[in-house]
């Protein structure tokens, strides 16, 4: 498979895992509010609201997926999260970083309060 290819294939299994997701909050009563949402300081996968609390929610696959959120990628993800916040929500908007890994059948585990930031 050319390098190519699996870049596109990682794409579409990023979505699909991604959708999985977001179909399990939505389930729980949550609103996607936003999907791979982007800045210069980093992406998030998922923005969550659930009752008057954002979820930032970064989304993994893979075998080593619980590897895979570094504390660098958390600092990427904690920077966009108060970008976020600074252009979308209100400043005393309480807010919790949840990380949600899918399997290859498409099963999710969401860890909430995966990781925590200085701010």
């Amino acid at each position: 498979m050319s390098r190519q290819a699996r870049g596109a294939a990682a794409c579409k299994a990023g979505l699909a895992a991604e959708d999985a997701a977001a179909r399990l909050y939505a389930a729980a009563g949550a609103e996607v509010v936003a999907r791979r949402w982007r800045r210069r300081e980093g992406e998030i996968d998922l923005v969550v609201r659930r009752e008057d609390a954002l979820i930032f929610v970064e989304v993994k696959t893979g075998a080593h997926a619980r590897e895979a959120v570094t504390p660098r990628q958390q600092a990427r993800i904690a920077a966009a999260a108060a970008r976020y916040i600074a252009e979308t929500a209100a400043p005393d908007q309480t807010f919790r970083f949840d990380a949600a890994f899918v399997d290859s059948t498409g099963g999710v585990d969401v860890v909430e309060n995966a990781f925590f930031t200085p701010w």
